[in-house]
């Protein structure tokens, strides 16, 4: 019986947690999330907030959402998931379509100053290709990304 309550137990905790890997932001919580990190690197300057932006348990990283930043070549100088790609330049990548998301993004944002981008990619958590949109803000030679997945 002790077994069984333990095995019992065991499954719900891990349950538990994949439910918890798994949670994703909603588009509320991504424009909330982009409207408080613009606001900061207005307030604080790059120097502090991509640190911020880049702490992975910090202020501007909530389940699934996170901050990044582009320069106006495509080229990541912030971002609060994967570090890895800080100093890439992704200009040129291309979502699952084959369309060219990053150019798009730094092209409105240079036109229209905001808006959002709608394309498809692999959910890392999920990793299926699902689809994505982001909220993106220009903030002097800067661009605030923030997205989340659209799938249930």
């Amino acid at each position: 019986m002790k077994k069984l309550i333990t095995v019992i137990l065991v499954v719900g905790l891990l349950a538990g947690m994949t439910t918890f890997a798994l949670a994703k932001g909603t588009a509320k919580e991504a424009k909330g999330i982009l409207d408080k990190a613009v606001a900061y690197l207005k307030a604080n300057g790059k120097a502090k907030a991509f640190p911020a932006f880049d702490d992975l348990k910090g202020q501007f990283v909530k389940d699934d959402l996170y901050i990044y930043v582009l320069d106006q070549k495509g080229v990541v100088v912030s971002h609060g998931a994967n570090h890895s790609l800080i100093g890439q330049p992704l200009i040129d990548l291309k979502d699952t379509d084959g369309k060219k998301f990053i150019k798009a993004i730094v092209d409105e944002a240079n036109t229209k100053g905001k808006g959002t981008m709608d394309y498809n990619w692999t959910n890392p958590q999920t990793k299926k290709v699902e689809p994505k949109s982001v909220f993106f803000e220009k903030v002097g030679d800067l661009i605030v990304v923030c997205g989340y997945y659209k799938t249930k």
